[in-house]
Formats: structure tokens, C-alpha cells, sequence
């Protein structure tokens, strides 16, 4: 009795989850709805499961960067993270819960563990199928029990009719506006409800529940894909002299090319018939596409490749490192052609992202740098890590809020500044442009992009507590508080 009054209550946990998702994201824009699914979501996952987790440093690291991510609905407002976290903290928040329910001993570090992971979904849709069968059958079960068929043939077609009801009978009141009167006489009252939008809400509760559930009951359970990711060793089985010929072939190549183009790797200025584009927008992008060729060479050769013997080993680790120095020397090139580049044509958030990802290659690199002569270290723990707090990184920092103050420094020094890319901005670049207003008021257009952006506030999205978030109450305030 007790055990099926724990799994009623854990349904009724999923509905909740489920009606919980259809507040939270479909009523306009997202801001504090996100941390608080959040937090029902964990705390239904704790109860279900108790605090008994696997894996706990990584797990606890993962959890405070879905919180982070999370937060930054409520704290921050950018244009471009808005979209990508909407893919990314379910994915992570997946892949965090197969994780902590996985057996102690699993390598998640393993390509294999990606699989497991997919696996997981396979599962809960597999679980699901299976549910759908038991309800068929205890329906039919339950038909042999009812004695008058005809009575029960009408029931069900009522039941059937109703949903169908709900959507017409709106559609014939919206077409003969007699038709609605009657229907509206018949029933006392104005039928002034959305059924369309009660009926999409109604189903997206229902199926966010069931897919809760079955995510619920298939995680924790050990199925053949666990017994399958065992530590196996790397097959290396490319010749070493085929590899080694490569990689001198290259690091000549590399050597080279900066031992020609030394003198304006680190030029402060342009050399003669050189334009700002040509010499660091398109410089840039060449040298960071070589870098990303060498890193994937790198990882393949240090997996794939057999020394044969101490000498061609070390021969293979001096090689790889020489590859490695010659990559960090083409990242700081092409950051500072990015730098002389934003000097010229101001700070963008491709431009600052591309920043940070060169810092992110660097600190890759450095790494594999000591890979290379410490074989025990993993890797690809490592790079797992480092890619999901880069990304975290990259939502604390407010990006959009240090390419406003590096403009207006910018336009301190050079008097130029664009304030239709301010406009582009979330609640950041309001707020530089409302700034740029009470220190040069004539600028042209800026007073109508302040109006617009403040028309678009006031008739916007965010006035449910659902879209609650710091930056753009801060952002809308100060548009009411300036004089237009």
C-alpha cells in the first residue's frame, strides 16, 4: 500500500513538473521561471532517488554550472546566450542526472559514455511504448467487465466527440456571427476562451509529464550499455615513422611561415598597401582554422599512433610539442590581428567570443603540451571540463555589458561609435545608449532608436513574473526615468 501511494505521488510529482514547464517557458519571455523549474526539477529527482549519487565532484561541478547557466535568465540579458541556453542547460542537466545515477566505476570520460547517454533517451522512449501498451490492455480488460455494450460505445464516443467540440464549435462561432449569438444566448454567457490555446497548453502539460516520467523511471536502471563501457586500451595501430614524417613536414612548413612573416606577426601598425581587412579580419580566420587543423591532428596521432621502441618515442613527443608551440604562436598572432582589428571597427560579440575561444585553445593546448610527456594524465576529462566552464565562463561575464564599455572607451578616444549595433544589444546596449544620450543628446538617431527600444518595453513580453530578470527591469526603469 505504501509502495503505490509512493508511485501515485511521484505521478502527481510529474504533473506538476509538467504544468511547472508550460508556465515557465510558454508565457513569453523567460527570466526567473528558468531557476525555479530548476529547482522543482532537482527536487523531484532528489526525492525519487534519495541523495545517494555517483560521481559526486564531477556531478556537484555540473550542477553549480546548470544553476549558473539558469541564473543567467534572471541576471543577465543576452541576445545570443538567450537562444543557445535553451538547447544547452537541458542537455547538460541530461547528461548530469545518467551521469550521478551511473555506477561508480563507469568512465564517463569515454566517447562510449556519449552513447550511453543517447542510449538513456532510447530507453525512456522505449518505456513509454510500453506504458502506452499496458494502458491499451487494461482499457480492453476493462471493456469485458462493462455488461451493456451499447451504453459503453456511447460513453466513448462522447469522450471522443468532446475534444473535437472544443476546437469546432469556436471556429463555426468565428465564421456566422449568428451562430455565435445563439450559441452564446443557449449558454447565458460570452464564450470569450482560447480553446486552441487551452488545448496546446493541456497537451504540452500532459506530455512534458509523461516524458518526465519515463526519463524518471529508466535512469538508475542498469541496462547492457553499462557493462559495455569498460577500460579498454587505445588501439594504436598507425606506423610511427608515417606519422613522424607528417609532422616534420608540417612543423618545417609552420616554421617557416613565421620566420618569413615575423616582422608584422607582431607589428603594432600596418605594413605599406596593407587595409585593416586584409591584413587581420582575413588573417585571422586562416590562422585559426590551421590551429584547429593541427589540434585534430594531434588528438588522432596521439591516440592512433605506435612508437615502436624509446627512441621514436621521444622523437614523436619532441614533434608534437614543436606542433603545439608553433600552434600558440599563430593563436596570439590572430589575437593580435583581432585586437588591431576592434581598434579599427569597434567591439562586436563574434569578435569578443572569437577572444575568448582563442583563450579557451590556448589553455587546450598548454594542456596537451604536458600530455604529451605525462601519458597518465586523461584528456578527455580534462577537455570535457574545460569546455563546459568556459561556456559557464563565458554566461558570468555578461559579454554584452563589456562590449558597451569597451565602445564607449572607444568612442572617448575616436569620437566613433555605433549605436544601431547598440540597438541589436539585449537590456546591456539600452542602457549605453541611454547613457550615450545624457552625454551627447544630439547624436543623430539616437533619440528615435531610445524611443523605440522604449515602446518595445512598455508593449513587450515582460510584464509577467515569468520574464522577470535584473537587466531589463534596470534597463526599462532607466528609459522611464529619461526625458524624450
Amino acid at each position: 500500500m505504501r509502495t503505490k501511494q509512493r508511485e501515485w505521488l511521484f505521478v502527481a510529482a510529474c504533473l506538476l513538473l509538467g504544468f511547472l514547464a508550460n508556465v515557465s517557458f510558454l508565457y513569453g519571455k523567460i527570466g526567473i521561471s528558468y531557476l525555479i523549474f530548476i529547482a522543482v526539477f532537482y527536487a523531484v529527482l532528489f526525492v525519487r532517488f534519495g541523495f545517494t549519487f555517483e560521481h559526486r565532484r564531477i556531478g556537484l561541478l555540473l550542477m553549480a554550472g546548470i544553476w549558473l547557466l539558469a541564473g543567467s535568465f534572471l541576471f543577465f540579458d543576452s541576445t545570443i546566450f538567450y537562444v543557445l541556453n535553451l538547447l544547452v542547460i537541458p542537455a547538460v542537466v541530461f547528461f548530469h542526472i545518467v551521469l550521478i545515477t551511473s555506477p561508480a566505476k563507469l568512465n564517463w570520460g569515454k566517447l562510449s559514455f556519449i552513447r550511453l547517454v543517447t542510449g538513456k533517451l532510447a530507453d525512456a522512449l522505449l518505456y513509454l511504448t510500453n506504458y502506452l501498451r499496458y494502458i491499451g490492455r487494461t482499457v480492453a480488460r476493462s471493456r469485458r467487465r462493462v455488461k451493456n455494450r451499447t451504453l459503453r460505445q456511447i460513453l466513448i464516443g462522447i469522450l471522443l466527440a468532446v475534444p473535437i467540440l472544443v476546437i469546432v464549435v469556436p471556429l463555426l462561432m468565428a465564421a456566422d456571427a449568428v451562430f455565435q449569438e445563439q450559441i452564446e444566448n443557449l449558454f447565458f454567457f460570452r464564450i470569450d476562451v482560447n480553446f486552441v490555446e487551452i488545448g496546446f497548453r493541456l497537451a504540452f502539460t500532459v506530455i512534458a509529464a509523461i516524458f518526465f516520467f519515463c526519463i524518471f523511471q529508466v535512469i538508475g536502471k542498469k541496462t547492457k550499455r553499462e557493462i559495455e563501457i569498460r577500460e579498454t586500451p587505445n588501439k594504436r595501430n598507425w606506423p610511427g615513422i608515417v606519422a613522424a614524417t607528417i609532422l616534420l613536414i608540417l612543423n618545417v612548413v609552420y616554421m617557416l611561415f613565421i620566420a618569413v612573416q615575423f616582422q608584422y606577426f607582431f607589428h603594432e601598425g600596418l605594413l605599406d598597401g596593407f587595409t585593416y581587412a586584409d591584413y587581420a579580419r582575413r588573417g585571422f580566420f586562416e590562422l585559426i582554422l590551421v590551429t584547429l587543423i593541427n589540434w585534430t591532428i594531434l588528438l588522432v596521432f596521439m591516440k592512433r599512433v605506435k612508437e615502436e621502441g624509446g627512441k621514436q618515442k621521444r622523437i614523436l613527443q619532441s614533434l608534437y610539442s614543436t606542433l603545439i608551440v608553433a600552434s600558440g604562436i599563430l593563436l596570439i598572432s590572430a589575437w593580435q590581428r583581432l585586437t588591431l582589428y576592434e581598434t579599427a571597427y569597434g567591439f562586436t560579440i563574434d569578435r569578443l567570443l572569437a577572444h575568448y575561444f582563442m583563450a579557451f585553445l590556448l589553455v587546450i593546448f598548454a594542456y596537451t603540451l604536458i600530455r604529451v610527456w605525462l601519458e597518465n594524465l586523461p584528456i578527455l576529462h580534462f577537455y570535457l571540463i574545460c569546455a563546459f566552464l568556459f561556456y559557464a565562463m563565458l554566461n558570468a561575464v555578461n559579454l554584452e555589458e563589456t562590449i558597451v564599455e569597451n565602445n564607449m572607451e572607444r568612442y572617448k578616444v575616436t569620437g566613433k561609435i555605433d549605436i544601431h549595433y547598440f540597438y541589436t544589444l539585449g537590456a546591456e546596449g539600452v542602457k549605453g545608449l541611454v547613457q550615450l544620450y545624457e552625454q551627447e543628446p544630439e547624436i543623430p538617431e539616437l533619440k528615435s532608436l531610445l524611443i523605440d527600444k522604449k515602446i518595445q518595453l512598455e508593449n513587450g513580453e515582460d510584464e509577467s513574473w515569468q520574464a522577470f530578470n535584473f537587466a531589463r527591469n534596470e534597463a526599462k526603469e532607466l528609459l522611464e526615468e529619461l526625458e524624450l
